[in-house]
């Protein structure tokens, strides 16, 4: 889908991306784009991403909650203490995305992560924010990068911690979802509602 800002049922313009379904609608208006902190909030982030590698956005948000539940609510501690048992336990389990390497790198990565300090991986991803003035506002969905330096940076930085699965175009993914950078278009709704 291209172009510029589309009208929506509510008469309001939003990202054409966020009216193809009413998930992506609720999706686009309340969280993509707003500010995420919190280490555990992140970490979920970074995981449904990497989760979401090669696959529409869309089949990981309908099984959001089953990831959840799957995966203790991405409490770090918790994953981190998860078993062989437990990783062939997500390899059966049809309320999530079951591939082995996806869900070995975040068994592994919440085994890096609960030895970081709390608050770490939160300063981490968020010392790569850009300078929103240095930003200009999309117009249309050609003017949304799909990779940035500091997306390119920030997955270099992950990776060289610890962290697998996390490529550049995975780590600017994170950055918009979690309110780092503004990339609705510059008439949608949503603009400027990051905080």
């Amino acid at each position: 889908m291209s172009g510029g800002a589309q009208t929506a049922p509510d008469g309001g313009l939003r990202c054409p991306w966020g009216l193809s379904t009413e998930d992506y609608l609720a999706y686009h208006d309340t969280e993509w784009g707003k500010s995420v902190h919190g280490d555990d909030a992140l970490f979920e982030r970074l995981c449904l991403e990497a989760f979401q590698s090669g696959l529409s956005w869309l089949t990981i948000l309908r099984r959001r909650e089953g990831f959840r539940s799957a995966f203790a609510g991405f409490e770090i501690p918790a994953v981190a203490e998860f078993t062989d048992a437990d990783k062939e336990r997500l390899l059966a389990d049809a309320g999530i995305i079951r591939n082995r390497a996806k869900i070995e790198a975040t068994l592994a990565n919440a085994k890096v992560l609960a030895d970081w300090r709390p608050g770490e991986l939160d300063d981490l991803i968020w010392s790569y924010a850009p300078d929103p003035a240095g930003r200009p506002a999309p117009r249309t969905v050609e003017d949304v990068a799909a990779v940035t330096p500091e997306s390119t940076a920030l997955a270099k930085d992950l990776k060289k911690r610890g962290l697998r699965f996390v490529g550049p175009t995975t780590a600017y993914a994170l950055m918009q979802a979690c309110g780092l950078v503004d990339d609705h278009l510059a008439d949608c709704v949503a603009r400027g509602a990051g905080a």
